[in-house]
């Protein structure tokens, strides 16, 4: 593999999952969640009302909200052209960013490693952090 294929769902869980210390959980209900010492840094929402498809109107079955280090960091995802977006909902937290199942081959597989790495990162104790990425 060389990284620069499109994303896709397994994508997702083989990249969480192969990071240390992650297990796999629920939240909202039955929802698939990765965590980090129970910290989910990955989480897959069920449909809610702040979520809706501007093409045919129904509500997103398919959204994960994800972790980012910061504030900075949500800005730069959700900028325009990219698969990532927030929400009323989600603009009250600076951390959070969110990707529909269907707009992972937008990204290459490459590009979802690093958002992944990074959202584990943010949740996960620094000494963790320091002894898999050396920062």
């Amino acid at each position: 593999m060389s990284g620069d294929e499109p994303a896709g769902v397994q994508d997702v869980h083989d990249i969480a999952s192969a990071l240390p210390e992650v297990t796999l959980g629920t939240s909202w209900g039955d929802k698939p969640t990765y965590k980090v010492r129970d910290k989910g840094f990955v989480i897959w929402r069920g449909e809610q009302r702040d979520a809706v498809d501007p093409d045919t109107g129904a509500l997103m079955d398919d959204v994960m909200a994800i972790s980012v280090p910061g504030p900075e960091d949500k800005e730069a995802l959700v900028a325009d052209g990219s698969p990532f977006f927030t929400t009323p909902h989600f603009d009250r937290s600076p951390r959070t960013v969110l990707l529909r199942e269907r707009d992972l081959p937008r990204l290459t597989r490459a590009e979802l490693e690093e958002v992944l790495t990074d959202a584990w990162a943010s949740r996960a104790p620094a000494r963790l952090v320091r002894e898999h990425l050396g920062r």
